[in-house]
């Protein structure tokens, strides 16, 4: 026993040794950096300086100063102003996150990384650490991880880790700097617009925004941070000192470089109207901590951080100059952390640029499969028994696209690259059922259209089918940036197609290709089976083939509740107590919960939950203890559950959400077998924002609640004691 102690303390010890070896490494390699800077400093000419605070800045030849190339890399690599059209394209983040699988989105971030830097990219703005606020009318949801802020952040984080790497890989020559965006509270907006002004409490931004980007920095050293193109509580984000440097900065410890949005310094004149010439708006931008003036395309008419507006200013005002040297560096120094100055420009050719694409490609239909949610299925009509059937009407607007001619597929959601293909619904289920079964395909009508004049082609098709899988949802031209709506309903004709199809009598799949949550009731109500796949990627079509016909069993969870209607919104998981008289959680005349929950989603297997247990069921205020359960798969299928753990705390000082997703994960079981998922109960999980807006655990009772979904008859409580 004496020998295993020796050893463990001579293990720990080298352990603790290598730690502090790394750290002074790492310190050191800081401390070269930081000299190498302020000798380049020193030795350029404001032209200079001012040139380098753009987003693509060219090369300075005369003090070798390297050219840091940008690029999209949402859901794969983007390259904003180049249709490549040879970039991996993975499910969009709102699919991705629906997988609830962090290390799926550090794969799919690494890999993307590669594809960057044989592209020549090495700065990329992603990933989207928004938390969608419960209300679908704003378009960009599908760019977000979902509306609770522990998922988004557990997501962030791994996507950041991957495209960045960590530790000695951190910015090596397989990763590039990741941007964390939008800078803060971008989605809080009164009437779902894109860009609208957020007005909120510091405790709802400390509560539900900033925590993905406090775990951006502190957890994932994120390389660089994007403010919002909107102004917050009054005052726009590319001028806001208090968010920018006050909280970000001092608080959280970023010490990265501040990239705005797109013309977002010159919009504080032409949008917001606060300074009255593009000079003071540069000056504004530049004393908050705005480093890099991103223009897409360069347009000087639309550039603040140039010479043009900035130098004749500064040269009157010295005391303009530190804020251009601290800009200068902090993007200086990132070049040196990416290694940009040791390397050689280099040609890109096409053998580097494919290499490991295919297992790439493969990737991003594991993650579209993972992704897929069932939302419904009665009778167990789905999966279809491929031996069962001689026919299967493929419907819908959203069931095929044909590679554009320019831009970009337009059921990929937004800031997708060009892949070199795309599997559409209907190419997946021919290529799956072969010459097995007969595909009759329609499209019925197009998703932005009030035309039914497919409608008698699609019914035909219906009619002389064994079955229907009909494919419905919406598109970059009806969702996406600038894709905000008034309402949720399926747009155009397309609900009266669903309903002319559901009347045929056959049985029919919809199939929800798509951006965001949709009010889709008469779906809900009348058609038994639901797949809801979001934009699903360059593999799309593959993975929804392989759920239809059981070669994957669907495993995905909502992160997104799904509003009854458009007057239910915002609707989210994360509410405080009602009024007693507001009639126990409900409208006047309309249920108030939502049609489907956060946290949602269904199994061609089944599973049982045993009680929730604690390891200590008292603990001090700085204690911890774990929570443990037991899951059953109770069917007869191969299957992924997604376990979810949330708290709390049941009388404290301030008011407080009825509960708190704090953590998850996903299983996969074997038919009979049972497996224990174990969660942490500490600080972390615990605490609470009192009314100094401090964290602490204050003693008390704790509900931790542990389930399938954030819904109360899916959740097994238990008590824990803090004193």
């Amino acid at each position: 026993m004496k020998k295993v102690l020796f050893i463990t303390l001579i293990t720990i010890t080298c352990l603790s040794c290598n730690s502090k070896q790394v750290s002074k490494e790492v310190n050191q390699k800081d401390s070269e950096i930081a000299i190498k800077v302020e000798q380049l400093i020193s030795e350029m000419t404001l032209d200079e300086k001012i040139a380098e605070m753009t987003q693509d800045a060219p090369a300075n030849d005369r003090l070798g100063i390297p050219y840091m190339k940008y690029g999209e890399a949402l859901h794969g690599l983007w390259l904003v102003l180049d249709y490549y059209g040879n970039t991996t394209v993975y499910p969009q983040a709102v699919a991705c996150a629906s997988t609830w699988e962090p290390e799926l989105i550090k794969k799919m971030a690494s890999q993307t990384a590669l594809e960057a830097r044989a592209l020549g990219v090495t700065h990329c703005y992603s990933p989207n650490l928004d938390v969608y606020a419960g209300d679908a009318r704003y378009g960009r949801v599908e760019e977000s991880y979902g509306e609770d802020p522990y998922l988004v952040s557990r997501m962030g984080v791994a996507f950041i880790n991957g495209l960045q790497g960590t530790g000695d890989e951190q910015f090596d020559e397989n990763h590039v700097i990741a941007t964390a965006k939008h800078f803060v509270g971008y989605p809080e907006n009164r009437r779902g617009i894109n860009g609208g002004f957020s007005d909120m409490s510091e405790r709802r931004l400390r509560e539900v925004y900033l925590p993905p980007f406090e775990a951006a920095v502190k957890e994932a050293q994120v390389g660089s941070v994007m403010p919002g193109h909107q102004d917050f509580n009054g005052v726009p984000c590319h001028m806001n000192t208090w968010l920018l440097k006050d909280i970000l900065r001092d608080e959280l410890g970023f010490d990265g470089f501040i990239v705005s949005d797109n013309n977002d310094v010159g919009r504080l004149e032409t949008m917001h109207f606060i300074p009255e010439t593009r000079t003071k708006a540069a000056i504004l931008g530049l004393k908050a901590g705005v480093d890099m003036d991103l223009v897409i395309g360069k347009n000087v008419e639309l550039a603040t951080y140039h010479s043009n507006i900035l130098k004749d200013t500064v040269t009157q005002n010295p005391s303009l100059m530190p804020y251009i040297d601290k800009a200068t560096s902090r993007i200086l120094t990132a070049k040196y952390k990416l290694g940009l100055f040791d390397e050689e420009p280099k040609e890109i050719d096409e053998e580097t640029v494919n290499a490991g694409r295919d297992e790439h490609r493969e990737f991003a239909l594991e993650i579209a499969e993972k992704s897929i949610i069932m939302l419904k299925n009665d009778n167990n009509l789905l999966p279809i028994d491929l031996s069962k059937i001689k026919s299967l009407a493929v419907i819908g607007p959203n069931a095929h696209e044909e590679r554009p001619k320019k831009g970009t597929y337009k059921l990929l959601g937004g800031y997708s690259g060009l892949p070199p293909y795309y599997v559409s619904v209907l190419d997946g289920l021919k290529k799956k059922v072969g010459d097995k079964v007969k595909i009759n395909y329609a499209k019925g009508c197009d998703i932005d259209s009030f035309s039914k004049e497919g409608f008698p082609e699609a019914v035909s098709a219906a009619k002389k089918s064994d079955a229907v899988v009909l494919v419905v949802g919406s598109s970059h031209r009806t969702c996406g940036e600038g894709g905000d709506r008034s309402d949720l309903d399926l747009y155009g004709v397309q609900n009266e197609l669903v309903e002319a199809i559901h009347k045929t009598g056959k049985p029919v799949i919809v199939v929800l290709v798509n951006g965001r949550p949709l009010s889709i009731n008469y779906i809900a109500e009348n058609i038994p089976s639901i797949l809801e796949t979001w934009y699903g990627g360059m593999r799309a079509g593959d993975a929804v083939a392989n759920v239809i016909f059981g070669d994957v069993n669907p495993g995905g969870k909502l992160t997104m509740s799904f509003p009854r209607s458009v007057g239910q919104v915002p609707v989210t998981y994360l509410e405080r107590p009602d009024f007693i008289g507001s009639g126990k959680g409900k409208y006047r005349f309309s249920d108030k919960s939502p049609l489907f929950p956060f946290g949602y989603g269904l199994s061609y297997t089944t599973f049982k939950y045993g009680t929730p247990k604690l390891e200590n069921e008292r603990i001090n205020p700085d204690g911890t203890t774990s929570v443990s359960v037991e899951v059953t798969n109770t069917g007869h299928r191969v299957g992924d559950e997604v376990v979810q753990m949330y708290v709390r705390d049941d009388f404290a000082s301030v008011g407080r959400y009825l509960k708190l997703l704090k953590g998850f994960k996903r299983v996969t079981l074997n038919p009979g077998e049972t497996k224990t998922v174990r969660f942490t109960l500490g600080f972390d999980e615990l605490n609470v924002l009192n009314q100094d807006m401090k964290k602490v655990v204050e003693p008390g009772t704790f509900t931790i609640s542990v389930g399938s979904s954030s819904m109360e008859k899916d959740l097994h409580k238990v008590t824990l004691i803090v004193k």
